[in-house]
């Protein structure tokens, strides 16, 4: 009989043992998950733009002094999409240092707003070089969040 008892707790240390093995390599599998932030600005005005820059800017600094990876886009549409404008942007020195110096953030401007203004102005108005595109901004919203990433508008 103490045979067997000797058995189980063998078995039940292998089994704890195995389990902790299995912690021990998941849980740093799922840290190694960048996080995923997405900032909706729709305004044109000046002062949420530059809130957009200081969040974006204040979550990247916040998870690479924490060893972790972030990803951010930040999307632009109706008034918003000023901010990603060659020709007219407030914030435009502001996003071209982002554009060099943050690869882990990206801007995209909504293709129905830029059209709008293609139709208002004569042309389509110029984008910051380095600004992608997407045919419907509030759409590539709803994407994202269908994806569980977080959406902010600051």
């Amino acid at each position: 009989m103490n045979r067997g008892g000797a058995s189980r707790r063998a078995l039940l240390r292998a089994c704890a043992a195995a389990g902790l093995l299995v912690a021990a390599f998941a849980i740093p599998a799922f840290a190694a998950d960048p996080h995923r932030l997405v900032l909706q600005i729709s305004d044109d005005e000046p002062a949420k733009m530059r809130a957009v820059l200081d969040v974006a800017a204040n979550v990247s600094r916040h998870y690479s002094g924490q060893g972790e990876d972030v990803e951010i886009v930040v999307i632009a549409f109706n008034g918003g999409l000023d901010m990603l404008l060659d020709d007219r942007s407030p914030v435009k020195e502001r996003m071209t240092n982002f554009l060099k110096s943050m690869p882990n953030v990206s801007f995209i401007a909504c293709g129905n707003t830029l059209e709008t203004l293609g139709v208002k102005e004569g042309r389509r108005p110029p984008l910051i070089e380095g600004v992608n595109v997407t045919q419907v901004g509030v759409a590539a919203l709803m994407e994202f969040a269908e994806k569980h990433w977080t959406i902010v508008r600051p």
